[in-house]
């Protein structure tokens, strides 16, 4: 699997579940972009843009500091909480316990929800279930390349 550091890692995610729509009729349609930024102590912080249509993710794609205010809402973190999630992902079936991304950032110590507008922060809050499907097939990811 890719690094979560990469574009590519996320760009599998979203292949994922493009690929999966069934995974995802469930929860319902979204309309959301969204934003992840990662801080790196190294420095080399990633952002990445989310844009969910529908059923799907379109292409994810880089971001500039100060762009994710072009997002409805951002997620960003240290890049050590997001591995830990990822890791707990991979370990099992999808997120557990206090490792989901709604319990980290109702929490908000690691990782925290911005937003322009507070309806931006409320669309993260309405679909976080998409979200945290989204997240999770990076389970499903671990298991296909192992």
């Amino acid at each position: 699997m890719n690094s979560i550091k990469d574009l590519a890692f996320f760009q599998s995610l979203a292949d994922y579940m493009n690929d999966h729509p069934d995974t995802f009729e469930i929860l319902g349609e979204v309309d959301m972009t969204m934003g992840i930024i990662m801080f790196d102590p190294a420095g080399e912080d990633l952002r990445v843009c989310l844009p969910f249509e529908e059923l799907g993710c379109a292409s994810p794609t880089t971001m500039a500091a100060g762009q994710e205010t072009g997002c409805d809402c951002w997620l960003e973190g240290d890049l050590a909480a997001w591995e830990t999630m990822f890791k707990n992902i991979e370990a099992g079936d999808g997120a557990t316990g206090r490792q989901t991304i709604s319990s980290l950032t109702l929490v908000g110590e690691h990782i925290e929800v911005h937003g322009i507008d507070p309806m931006g922060i409320d669309r993260f809050f309405r679909f976080n279930q998409t979200v945290q499907q989204f997240f999770d097939g990076a389970g499903q990811l671990a298991l296909s390349n192992s």
